[in-house]
């Protein structure tokens, strides 16, 4: 099989339904695919407040909560070759559960596709482990195994912490470096590979392009260096100023319950999932971005020195975006 990055120049003619095609992680995807030449598809939760920003797409209306059943998807599955799953809630809202979006839906989308011969590429997350004690990753962990049961051709991507223009994890990152003063719970031991948002739109490009998953049935993506919480903090900072923040311990019972208050308050992106994420590694092994894109993967730059996004799709509401070790948003 010739290098992935050359099937990019032979991007087939058919449709690609990119699910959460608006949201953070779907728009890299969607430019991607763009530029690839590929006919776009976006399957979102508000298709006419983003039909000015997407001319060259076709907008369709998806609510996950509502296809939870092969049949349900039918028609949005019409005259489409391959589907890019973008798809994830950061926090549950009225009617859309963990289990809707991250396992129930997408386990009907396997089957749907499975029936009509269609590719699905599915974003989940590093990290899942059975006994995490979160329902957000314990549901992306059902919905990888439902997906796995399906008979479908399958492509399951989990991505590493990611930076970019939009991302509502990496915007408060950043200011977080900014602080003066950076709080690390002390069982924040887990490594991270923090990698573009720019490079994952062309790595679902890649695989696009291939007439089979077959072999890229797990694809662990992530950037080349891999940092502790602290030092990506120290990292992000250089960006801003000179000057090093004070960096103080903070103990694990006041970030758990940090983290179970921003849950119910829904503040921020700090959520119980992320905390556990926070105690493992997120770094891909193998790292197969490289083989993707066909160079290595792009560096964490300072904010003044990163590309634009390339489909600003308008205000970017909290809500919509999860951008963490894992998802995309409708």
């Amino acid at each position: 099989m010739p290098p992935v990055p050359d099937a990019l120049d032979k991007m087939p003619a058919g449709r690609v339904l990119v699910l959460g095609g608006t949201g953070f992680i779907g728009r890299h995807a969607v430019a991607a695919l763009h530029a690839a030449g590929a006919q776009v598809a976006i399957g979102s939760r508000h298709p006419a407040r983003h039909e000015s920003a997407y001319p060259f797409a076709a907008l369709r209306l998806v609510r996950f909560e509502q296809l939870l059943q092969p049949a349900t998807w039918a028609d949005l599955l019409k005259d489409v070759d391959v589907v890019v799953n973008c798809v994830g809630i950061l926090r549950q809202r009225p009617h859309e559960s963990y289990d809707h979006v991250h396992h129930r839906a997408p386990a009907a989308l396997a089957v749907a596709c499975a029936q009509a011969g269609i590719r699905l590429i599915h974003t989940s997350a590093l990290g899942l482990h059975e006994g995490a004690g979160s329902r957000f990753l314990s549901s992306k962990l059902r919905g990888e195994r439902a997906i796995r049961a399906s008979a479908c051709d399958y492509s399951l991507v989990r991505p590493s912490l990611l930076d970019g223009e939009g991302g509502f994890g990496a915007r408060w990152l950043r200011g977080l470096s900014r602080s003066p003063v950076h709080f690390i719970p002390r069982g924040a031991r887990g490594g991270i590979a923090a990698m573009t948002a720019d490079d994952l739109g062309k790595a679902y490009a890649a695989l696009v392009a291939l007439p089979s998953l077959a072999g890229h049935r797990d694809v662990e993506l992530g950037g080349v260096r891999h940092y502790g919480y602290a030092e990506y903090l120290r990292e992000l900072r250089t960006g801003y100023t000179g000057s090093r923040a004070l960096q103080l311990p903070l103990p694990n019972w006041m970030a758990r319950l940090g983290a179970h208050l921003c849950d119910a308050l829904h503040f921020s992106p700090f959520s119980f999932g992320h905390w556990i994420l926070l105690q493992r590694d997120n770094v891909p092994v193998p790292n197969r971005l490289p083989e993707l894109l066909g160079r290595a993967p792009s560096p964490i730059r300072p904010a003044s020195h990163r590309e634009s996004d390339p489909l600003r799709a308008g205000k970017i509401r909290p809500h919509d975006l999860t951008d963490t070790p894992s998802s995309r948003a409708s």
